[in-house]
């Protein structure tokens, strides 16, 4: 699976559980070590681990792929999946507006998801 493929559907999943301010950052002309950032704000510490729990399930059930690296699942403020190719941020919202991490990439293009497509219900995936 292409990296913008990988990346609209790690979008969708968090769409799917109601993540805000879904952004692409595309670092494929910037870096090396990854071609996009997905960054996604959860309201509560409760909906970041909603967000990372609903993107893990999904890839894991639909490619039978999980995250290379995971870190902040103890605090919550601030949770990094790591799929090699797509590196997923999901914030709070005050973390978010602290760290400002779409500003480090100022001069990558960047794309909002808010319209990101809902992933099917995993069920209707599995073919139940």
């Amino acid at each position: 699976m292409g990296a913008d493929r990988l990346a609209a559907e790690i979008a969708g999943f968090a769409a799917d559980k109601k993540a805000q301010s879904i952004i692409e950052v595309d670092l494929r002309a910037l870096v090396s070590y990854a071609d996009y950032l997905i960054v996604a704000s959860g309201n509560t510490e409760r909906q970041t681990k909603a967000i990372h729990d609903g993107i893990d399930e999904g890839m894991r059930h639909t490619h039978g792929i999980r995250p290379r690296r995971v870190e902040g699942l103890v605090e919550r403020q601030w949770i990094l999946m790591d799929y090699l190719d797509v590196v997923v941020h999901i914030f709070t919202p005050v973390t978010r507006e602290f760290y400002r991490l779409e500003a480090l990439w100022g001069e990558a293009p960047v794309r909002a998801l808010e319209q990101a497509e809902p992933v099917p219900a995993l069920a209707e995936l599995a073919g139940t």
